[in-house]
Parts: structure tokens; C-alpha cells; sequence
């Protein structure tokens, strides 16, 4: 699904997740080192979703994170053993 519509509204994957998470939160911070990210996380303002995409891309939330899950205390005590922390 984000695929097929990030080309039918020739946006990155990025901006139509970004897209996404500006229409279902009240609050967003992305962050990017890149200029060239950096104007493409503000170009997401020049299209829309449809409530149908909306909640197909909200479907496929597992409510886990690929990377770490901070609730888990073996990732908090690694996360707060690390230097300058």
C-alpha cells in the first residue's frame, strides 16, 4: 500500500508516512542531519490522504518498534550505560 502510493502521488515512502503521522498526531519532530531531508520532510504539505488510506496505513501499526522498545528494562539500563548519559 505505501509503496503504490508514494508513487501515485510521486512523493518518497518518507513523506507519505510523514504525511500520515501530520494527519493522525498533534506533534511531529523528524529529524535529518540532510538538507536535501531536511525540505523534503517540509514538502509534505501539497498532497493528501484519503480516510481510506489513512486507516489502511494506521492497519498496519503492530504497536512494536523495529529498533528497540524502551519499555523493555534490559534496553533502558543499556541505553542509560552509555557514555555522557
Amino acid at each position: 500500500m505505501l509503496p503504490t502510493r508514494s508513487l501515485t502521488c510521486q512523493r518518497g515512502l518518507g513523506q507519505v508516512v510523514l504525511r500520515w503521522l501530520t494527519n493522525a498526531t498533534s506533534s511531529l519532530s523528524p529529524s535529518r542531519r540532510r538538507l536535501k531531508r531536511m525540505v523534503e520532510n517540509l514538502d509534505v504539505f501539497d498532497f493528501t490522504l484519503t480516510s481510506d488510506e489513512m486507516t489502511r496505513i494506521a492497519a498496519m501499526d503492530t504497536g512494536a518498534t523495529l529498533f528497540f522498545d524502551h519499555r523493555d528494562p534490559a534496553m533502558v539500563s543499556q541505553l542509560n550505560s552509555r557514555k555522557g548519559i
